[in-house]
């Protein structure tokens, strides 16, 4: 499957919520809940713009990762970017669409991105039960740093933060 990544843009809204609503239960087995408030039209447009306020500013770049017919299958971010050009990854894919490669097609072009942008560092977490996400990550290059001492509760299990870091080897092109 042919995919690619594409900038958040305002007409994206809708399908992006579409994507999100369709997906919450699965991502909520993996991730902590972002509440029923997100799902809702008014409040995701709100949030929405903000991220495309931080996007413009240059301190956060939204990827949505895309089929050739231009459904969504995931998202890419790369946020709370610094002066030293260090930031933090966060990626989802769609339950229909894990383990096929894409989230590892995507990361790869998410880092030629950030190699291009000029991002030296890129931070990551995940839970130390989501192997497939922690396989993405090691497949492109993010080397283990540390899990968090103290678990928390997600839906009814003990969970840990598993931390990750990436640093870029290259001069942006």
């Amino acid at each position: 499957m042919n995919i690619r990544l594409t900038k958040l843009k305002d007409t994206d809204a809708e399908a992006l919520l579409a994507f999100e609503y369709e997906n919450r239960d699965f991502f909520e087995t993996m991730v902590p809940g972002r509440g029923d408030e997100y799902y809702n039209l008014i409040e995701f447009l709100k949030r929405h713009e903000a991220l495309l306020t931080e996007q413009n500013l240059g301190i956060s770049h939204f990827y949505l990762i895309k089929d050739d017919n231009d459904n969504i299958l995931g998202r890419m971010n790369m946020v709370n970017l610094d002066k030293q050009r260090h930031g933090v990854l966060g990626y989802r894919v769609g339950q229909a669409y894990t383990g096929k490669g894409i989230a590892t097609k995507a990361l790869q072009l998410l880092i030629k991105e950030a190699i291009a942008l000029g991002i030296k560092q890129l931070h990551a977490k995940t839970t130390n039960h989501n192997l497939p996400s922690q396989k993405v990550l090691q497949k492109n290059g993010f080397h283990y740093e540390k899990t968090e001492l103290v678990p928390f509760v997600m839906n009814g299990e003990k969970v840990k933060f598993v931390y990750y870091k990436w640093v870029s080897n290259k001069k942006a092109g």
